[in-house]
């Protein structure tokens, strides 16, 4: 089930994307000093709810069986465009679809949010992320290099 975070969620929110994105920081060789801003290490409660608050943003939790194990937001942009944030699934609940059905329940609030593309930044060496994306509808747009992380950042694009 995907539903509307509440404000009483965002620890787990934020277990969710930590413990999703610390796969991809040991993977890459990512660590809080090499790489602070990284979803892994600089996302915290208090900038959650900065973002739920400030931000409106659209943030959503997936349950199953009454366990959080996945998460998203999406920020709306100018433009009539969207980003999405953090789309997360714990590490036991991937391959099972989880992923997918964020990704589709995230086009369709986009969608209904008035937006009619939704732009994606992903780490552009995390060539099995990008593929599934692809796969998903999006398309690779660009990417750009940042001295603050230890990669390069990617960025996909799905018109909706």
């Amino acid at each position: 089930m995907i539903r509307e975070v509440k404000r009483e969620d965002i620890g787990e929110c934020l277990n969710i994307i930590r413990q999703s994105f610390i796969t991809v920081a040991d993977e890459f060789g990512f660590t809080p000093e090499n790489a602070p801003r990284f979803t892994a290490f600089a996302t915290t409660e208090d900038r959650l709810i900065w973002q739920m608050d400030n931000e409106n943003r659209l943030m959503y939790i997936y349950e199953q069986e009454g366990v959080p194990c996945g998460y998203y937001s999406l920020l709306k942009q100018e433009n009539e465009e969207c980003e999405l944030n953090n789309l997360a699934v714990l590490p036991e609940y991937r391959h099972f679809g989880i992923g997918k059905r964020l990704l589709e329940h995230a086009y369709e609030s986009a969608r209904n949010a008035g937006c009619k593309a939704i732009n994606i930044g992903i780490v552009e060496e995390n060539v099995v992320l990008r593929r599934w994306y692809e796969q998903n509808g999006a398309v690779h747009v660009g990417t750009k290099k940042f001295d603050f992380f230890p990669f390069t950042c990617g960025f996909m694009r799905k018109e909706i």
